[in-house]
Formats: structure tokens, C-alpha cells, sequence
């Protein structure tokens, strides 16, 4: 029987795939202080992410595939093949996912402004 994520090993995956590359961390802060819009955003993501890229779980982590293109994020405590297997982020989720985790603020919203 497949073990299911929970909602914290899902945002626990995320940040593990978007902070894969040396000085996410920092980027991330920076994105975070200034705000990106929605554009601005998917394609630091798609930086982040890559082409392609992975890690196989250990320890509190699900096993990972990840790719910019599409903004995809696969993960799962056992193999999955990410051909036949639904993302578990992607394109908008994955914008609105990374908002929620490094609070980035957006701009071009302008409810923000009345806050």
C-alpha cells in the first residue's frame, strides 16, 4: 500500500525542490522583500528548478522529480514515473505554493495596497 503525503511532507518537498541549487535560500529572501508579479515569479521558478532534476527520499522527505518546464514538482515516498504520474505542483499551483511558502507578495495586486 502507497503511504500518503501529508500537507506538510508536500510543502516540505517543495521547498526541498525549489531550494536545490546553492543560494536558493538568499534568492528567495530577496524575492520575498522586494515582491515579484506572477511572471516574474514562474520564471524564477523555473530558474530554481531547472531542466530536470531530482533526489530519492530519505529520512522526513519524499523521493523528488522536478522540472522548470511547466513548473512541475513530482513527489511521493516510493518510485513514481513521471511520465504516467500527475504532478503533485504545476504551473499556477506551483506560483501560488511558492507565495505561501516565502511569502512573496505580488505587486501587481492591488488589494495589497490596502493592507
Amino acid at each position: 500500500m502507497t503511504r500518503p503525503l501529508s500537507q506538510e511532507d508536500k510543502l516540505r518537498a517543495f521547498r526541498k525542490a525549489t531550494c536545490s541549487m546553492e543560494g536558493a535560500a538568499d534568492r528567495w529572501t530577496l524575492r520575498a522583500a522586494r515582491g515579484l508579479t506572477d511572471a516574474q515569479l514562474a520564471e524564477a521558478l523555473r530558474y530554481e528548478l531547472g531542466i530536470f532534476g531530482g533526489s530519492s527520499g530519505y529520512g522526513d522527505c519524499p523521493a523528488l522529480t522536478y522540472q522548470g518546464a511547466g513548473l512541475k514538482i513530482w513527489a511521493a515516498w516510493e518510485f513514481q514515473n513521471h511520465v504516467t504520474t500527475k504532478p503533485t505542483f504545476q504551473g499556477a499551483a506551483t506560483v501560488a505554493t511558492a507565495r505561501q511558502v516565502y511569502g512573496i507578495r505580488n505587486p501587481d495586486d492591488k488589494q495589497l495596497a490596502l493592507l
